[in-house]
């Protein structure tokens, strides 16, 4: 894990206004973290024996800059027979952040060729057409998305190019108050370039916000919110890599070192609960439940823990039986899919021992063995914002059931925390308890440099606070990534043949076809068709203006349903709540055009969304996880 920065370095009366509550937090906390260190060793200690660590080697010159390019959807840059079919369409989204950051790991790679002697790879500067290595010809500008969100002005339908889009943010961040306004239109990483132009973060605001969460404000932009779940699979497929790209270029632009491991793991035991993968688990489960995201026997022990163990005081501090613990493993996996465990007999300590055992015998951490470092090295960015931008990328990188099952985990904790009067565990506590089962692994070294111990631990412990008080906040997509979306399948679509010195040639069409359509957005309002098949006959035509949003439509919808004068094309599909037409959970989607299909944040500003998605279709369609859904 990373290093935190020296206590010395702070002023001292700084020092003095945070040395109580330090050390409070040292004296009842730190032991808590020690503790579960302990318990883990203890419970594995028998199985040590058992199963062979695997040897974790440092990456040679060059490896690492290959695997990140492979994670980032750009190997064929390095390949022998390299070619841009694959990756121009990616390169042609990129900011000049991003595309500098994809220039340095190509630089490293080619030198590490070179070295060997191996037939070297193309020039970076063919690739980006620059002229020299420290000038990036790259896609500045945001995209229409980002265009239309910043679009405030009385027309609502001008589209501000991005440097006007970052000139917004610079004064948006000298003219902040106490609520900070946690901003997701322009790129993290030039947003960190534009703030490295001002002063540094004062070391008292750093120790400030270690001791104090901030208050943060999604803010809104004329498109909406975008959340994990809101996009199709196939747009959702696009995201890692392109958060990858981002997280590596702010890394770059705040000077800290993104490490990275080989991705390793353990091999899987022959049980069919503790210690098998969560895509394996899954498998299974969705034979009996076939949309299920979470392993069932999370789901299972998160249940119980919520019905009789959010009142226990200590749960998940206070250790149950290593002996007992053990013994319900083994129940569990002979008698859990059948039906035949009996959890009320189980003891609320026990089930947050299995829950905890669940976890870190995964064979590969939940937090994947290649980002565990990543996420660690968060606590070295001295700004808490973008820690949490950070953050966000990393969570978004994660693999879908992943993802999802830590969501499920940081759910339950925040109720933990909810309930800290009853059960005397804060959100300090928690994250000190939970923070070594995340970040210790059986196949990865656990080595401590001597003397750093604490600071590790309280790295990893604010990691982990940070996740789950602000999870709201980082299971979004970001407005810049689903614009990056939007450019990449309107590129894939010219279906155009790439050859190296055409790329330059292809980026100023993407601008020119860009500045065409921005030509053909200055009608002030616009009458559509909004499908409704799945509920009427017909379709519904909607008169926008530039204050009509998606929850609009909506209304509009429901109140013709509930005048009756419509032709229903089945009534099951009309349940009503309590009686209510307007209490039926209905969802807006677009769908086509420049995405797959894309749930609309209900303030969605219809007429701003039309003119950067002009060929799609809006939808009208019933929430699948609403409860009466047939």
């Amino acid at each position: 894990m990373s290093l935190l920065p020296q206590k010395s370095s702070l002023e001292p009366p700084v020092l003095e206004r945070v040395n109580s509550r330090v050390e409070s937090l040292d004296n009842l906390s730190m032991d808590n973290f020690w503790l579960e260190v302990e318990n883990i060793k203890q419970s594995t200690e028998a199985e040590q024996e058992e199963c062979s660590l695997a040897e974790v080697k440092t990456p040679e010159e060059g490896e690492a800059e290959a695997a990140w390019l492979q994670d980032a959807g750009l190997s064929d840059l390095i390949g022998d027979n390299a070619a841009d079919n694959g990756n121009i369409v990616l390169l042609s989204t990129l900011t000049k952040t991003q595309a500098a950051a994809v220039q340095r790991r190509l630089d490293t790679y080619s030198r590490s060729r070179r070295k060997k002697n191996k037939q070297p790879v193309r020039d970076v500067r063919d690739i980006f057409g620059v002229m020299n290595s420290g000038e990036v010809v790259a896609e500045t500008e945001e995209s229409g998305t980002t265009r239309s969100q910043h679009s405030l002005g009385s027309s609502g339908n001008t589209r501000k190019s991005g440097a006007r889009g970052l000139q917004d943010f610079s004064d948006m961040v000298r003219s902040s108050g106490k609520e900070e306004i946690f901003n997701t239109d322009v790129a993290y990483s030039e947003q960190a370039a534009i703030l490295l132009k001002g002063s540094p973060l004062p070391e008292s605001r750093r120790i400030k916000e270690e001791n104090t969460l901030t208050k943060f404000k999604l803010r809104k932009g004329r498109l909406g919110v975008t959340r994990i779940g809101d996009l199709s699979p196939q747009d959702m497929k696009k995201i890692p890599t392109l958060a990858l790209i981002e997280l590596t270029a702010l890394c770059d632009v705040l000077g800290v070192e993104l490490k990275r491991n080989k991705a390793i793991k353990l091999k899987a035991t022959e049980n069919r609960l503790f210690g098998v993968p969560i895509n394996t688990l899954l498998e299974n489960d969705r034979k009996l439940i076939p949309n299920a995201k979470v392993p069932l026997i999370l789901h299972a022990l998160l249940s119980c823990l919520e019905k009789k163990g959010l009142d226990t005081e200590g749960i998940l501090r206070v250790s149950g039986s290593q002996t007992r613990i053990k013994n319900l493993q083994q129940k569990l996996e002979s008698d859990f899919y059948s039906g035949l465990f009996r959890w009320e007999e189980v003891h609320q300590n026990d089930i947050s021992g299995l829950l905890k055992r669940f976890i870190r015998e995964l064979p590969t951490p939940l937090l994947m063995a290649e980002y565990l470092p990543a996420f660690a090295a968060v606590q070295n960015i001295p700004d808490l914002k973008q820690r949490l931008q950070a953050l966000n990328l990393l969570i978004l990188i994660l693999p879908e059931p992943n993802r999802s099952t830590l969501k499920a985990l940081l759910e339950f904790l925040s109720k933990v925390v909810a309930r800290e009067k009853k059960n005397k565990m804060n959100l300090w506590n928690v994250s000190m308890v939970i923070a070594p089962n995340l970040f210790m692994h059986k196949a990865l070294p656990s080595k401590v440099p001597e003397g750093k111990e604490k600071q590790l631990a309280e790295g990893a412990a604010n990691v982990v606070r940070m996740m789950i008080h602000y999870q709201d906040l980082l299971w979004t997509v970001s407005s810049f990534l689903v614009a990056q979306v939007r450019k990449m399948n309107e590129s894939s679509s010219r279906r155009y043949q790439f050859y190296d010195k055409r790329i330059k040639n292809l980026l100023r069409k993407i601008h020119t076809d860009k500045d065409k359509t921005e030509k053909n957005e200055a009608e002030p309002s616009k009458i559509v068709k909004v499908q409704t098949s799945l509920f009427l006959k017909d379709s519904m035509e909607v008169h926008l203006n530039n204050g009509t949003k998606a929850a609009d439509v909506l209304r509009q919808f429901q109140k013709r349903l509930s005048q009756n004068n419509w032709n229903i094309v089945n009534t099951v599909h009309l349940l009503k709540c309590n009686g209510s037409v307007e209490s039926m959970n209905l969802l807006l989607y677009e769908v086509g055009g420049n995405i797959g299909e894309h749930c609309l944040d209900p303030d969605t500003y219809l007429l701003d969304l039309y003119h950067v998605n002009p060929h799609a279709e809006w939808i009208i369609k019933q929430n699948p996880s609403f409860p009466w859904m047939i």
